[in-house]
């Protein structure tokens, strides 16, 4: 698949927020004591504003994915997102577990969230991420039905976007794949994600680990891509909880500012990426 670069970039860097607040606690870790909502709520009133002021002193757009129940609990801060030019993408309904959704429910569940986002943004978003970056068999499906043009959840590619295809597993057989999706997905990966690395959740992760060790990671991943593989895309993800703060987000602004001196870096929202694709090689369903 071809991207054009603008001016002449050997690569685009994708930065991306999951604003996520109470959404995860709730829907993905079934948690609602204060102690564990005040966490989201840090994340939208300390770490948003924190991202948002990096963002601007360094003149990065970012794609911030966004559950619907964040949207309608701090839409404040959406309207902070906005307010700066970044994208808002969806993100579920309420950072549901997907793979446990009755037949039925994840429908339902996409149509609730693109309501919320028209209420709260005025419009539809482009772009989707899985909660968790998890499918069920529907997902890829209902992406396609509801308009989306791209997604970024899955990990069959490392820095190439790729137009994912259903698979169909068997115990003595191969596997076998269905016919490639219209839609493009924008591989991410656990390795470049803040909260598994970094974050502390009771009961189910709790040995905090460094951030020095992950910014190394982070960087290490980075040049591979920077000197080997031409027009690559290098997608990060933060989630203003985590990232936010104090010591973590220090060393997100100095490691953004490194990668900013660089030359040949084009920084752009999920959306102008897609957007970026050549004419002759229009995003579309392929030949299997």
């Amino acid at each position: 698949m071809t991207l054009n670069l603008p001016g002449g970039a050997r690569m685009a860097v994708a930065i991306t927020c999951d604003f996520d607040a109470h959404s995860p606690w709730i829907g993905g870790y079934r948690m609602t004591s204060p102690a564990v909502l005040s966490r989201g709520e840090f994340g939208a009133e300390v770490g948003v504003p924190r991202l948002l002021t990096i963002f601007q002193d360094l003149q990065i757009p970012a794609t911030w994915f966004t559950p619907g129940h964040d949207l309608v609990t701090f839409p404040e801060k959406v309207g902070d997102v906005l307010a700066q030019g970044h994208e808002i993408a969806a993100h579920g309904c309420y950072h549901e577990v997907i793979s446990d959704l009755p037949p039925g429910e994840e429908r339902r569940l996409m149509e609730v969230q693109l309501r919320q986002h028209e209420e709260v943004t005025g419009r539809r978003p482009r772009g989707y991420r899985s909660p968790s970056w998890e499918f069920s068999d529907l997902t890829l499906g209902l992406l396609e039905e509801f308009g989306f043009e791209w997604d970024s959840s899955l990990m069959g590619r490392e820095f190439e976007p790729y137009h994912p295809r259903p698979v169909t597993t068997n115990l003595e057989t191969a596997s076998t794949f269905g016919p490639p999706s219209r839609i493009v997905e924008f591989p991410v990966s656990w390795y470049l994600d803040d909260f598994p690395a970094v974050e502390y959740v009771p009961g189910v992760a709790e040995e905090i680990g460094s951030h020095t060790v992950m910014f190394q990671r982070w960087k290490e991943i980075f040049q591979y891509a920077y000197d080997r593989v031409p027009g690559a895309i290098y997608t990060v993800t933060v989630h203003p909880q985590t990232i936010g703060r104090s010591h973590h987000i220090a060393a997100f602004a100095q490691f953004l500012a490194e990668l900013r001196s660089l030359d040949g870096i084009w920084w752009a929202t999920m959306s102008s990426i897609f957007d970026a694709y050549s004419p002759d090689d229009p995003p579309g369903p392929l030949a299997s």
